[in-house]
């Protein structure tokens, strides 16, 4: 089996001098007209790298339907920003900056301008000519999965609890499609119709912006409209650690946020910490960035240089 290429720091240095400067000022331009811009890339990252080959950023074709199409996939934005990036990058260094490399430059400039730590990205991640919705269902970890399911997912992947709960931190920006959790709040279960873990006046207010889904008898009438709710409605385009607070005070907008604080004795202690020490939250969120953006990777021969990211070459 053929070695993986490490990834190095400054990997554009010879090839494409530029490549990281011409990542941030096109984002930097998308963030002037567009403040969801930040959490739009930070989420594409996480939601390519479980399997860092910008397979993510591929469309679906008649005869195939790709990741960014899978419902486990809903709301996921950030394409047209990497677009533009890379039409600035084929002009300066035709075919030499690949897809992968450039959502993980882009997630962490968009880390730095939502006020989190800037920190190095090595390069050299190649792009992957792959992309099935199945695989992201099977991949992503689901919006009600609980403490033990998000642990095993994050697991298969190579990262520990610790990093799983200081990564659950980037839904301290970004918003959620009601469709996600309004089951917490209409039809729990059959002893709760809400999520008696969910703060009661944040549910009424959820309520509010999120209407009851129709009924499986009445699917044929007209389409419920599924609106975004932001996870953090304090600081909702601030990468902060609020978002620890928020669910000490059982406000968490998924299932899968609020389980962290109220399901498991290990876990609430990791979301005190990032709570009361947001400068070693912020270092530590940078750090498990960089593990992430190093799952499953192709590198050297591997996979190939996408001209366009949204179809192989």
């Amino acid at each position: 089996m053929a070695m993986i290429a490490p990834l190095k720091v400054g990997f554009y240095q010879k090839s494409c001098p530029s490549a990281e400067a011409i990542v941030k000022s096109t984002v930097n331009q998308a963030l002037a007209t567009d403040n969801g811009v930040p959490a739009a890339l930070i989420r594409l990252h996480v939601h390519d790298c479980f399997g860092c080959d910008a397979s993510i950023l591929l469309d679906s074709t008649p005869a195939n339907l790709a990741e960014k199409d899978s419902p486990a996939n809903l709301g996921i934005s950030g394409f047209d920003v990497i677009d533009q990036v890379k039409a600035n990058l084929e002009a300066a260094c035709p075919q030499t900056v690949s897809c992968a490399d450039i959502v993980a430059f882009a997630a962490r400039d968009g880390v730095s301008m939502a006020g989190g730590t800037y920190y190095a990205v090595p390069g050299g991640r190649r792009d992957g000519t792959v992309s099935l919705a199945a695989e992201a269902a099977q991949n992503l970890p689901g919006s009600f999965f609980n403490v033990t399911q998000l642990r095993e997912n994050f697991a298969k992947k190579g990262l520990s609890m610790a990093e799983m709960v200081t990564l659950s931190g980037a839904h301290s920006i970004g918003d959620s499609h009601c469709s996600s959790f309004s089951k917490r709040l209409y039809s729990f279960n059959s002893t709760y119709s809400q999520d008696p873990s969910m703060n009661l006046s944040y549910a009424n207010y959820l309520r509010t912006k999120c209407p009851r889904p129709a009924s499986k008898t009445n699917s044929t009438s007209t389409v419920v409209p599924d609106p975004v709710v932001p996870f953090d409605p304090v600081t909702p385009n601030l990468l902060d650690n609020n978002y620890y607070k928020i669910l000490e005070s059982h406000k968490g907008l998924v299932a899968s946020d609020q389980v962290l604080w109220s399901s498991s004795l290990v876990t609430r202690k990791m979301v005190k910490n990032n709570a009361n020490h947001p400068g070693k939250w912020a270092s530590k969120f940078a750090e498990a960035m960089v593990k992430m953006g190093e799952i499953d990777l192709l590198t050297g021969v591997h996979g190939e240089i996408r001209k366009n990211c949204r179809v192989v070459n």
